[in-house]
């Protein structure tokens, strides 16, 4: 049976007969220390890179998006160069993966 870790948007989502349920989403909530970014050529299609230079995992490139609900329909064809989205600090997503 597969196991997520706590990286994983998947971490909450039960896992029965070894079929995984429905996503049960994990929420990032908005924080008044989040910093407005906008998305650069090198990110485009990738919101793994800017995971994995931001916070040093790419595994947490759902972040974003669950974050960015009303900009990020798509989360890879809408992370594209000069779009505008909210990141979340280091220390309010710790809080969100339970560290």
């Amino acid at each position: 049976m597969a196991q997520y870790t706590n990286l994983s948007p998947w971490f909450r989502t039960t896992i029965s007969r070894n079929t995984l349920d429905v996503l049960t989403i994990r929420p990032v909530s908005s924080e008044a220390d989040d910093f407005l970014y906008t998305i650069e050529p090198q990110y485009t299609y990738r919101p793994d890179l800017l995971a994995h230079d931001l916070y040093g995992e790419s595994a947490l490139w759902w972040v974003f998006i669950q974050r960015n609900l009303d900009i990020l329909q798509d989360p890879i064809f809408d992370f594209i160069p000069g779009t505008q989205i909210f990141i979340p600090k280091n220390s309010s997503l710790r809080e969100v993966l339970g560290n």
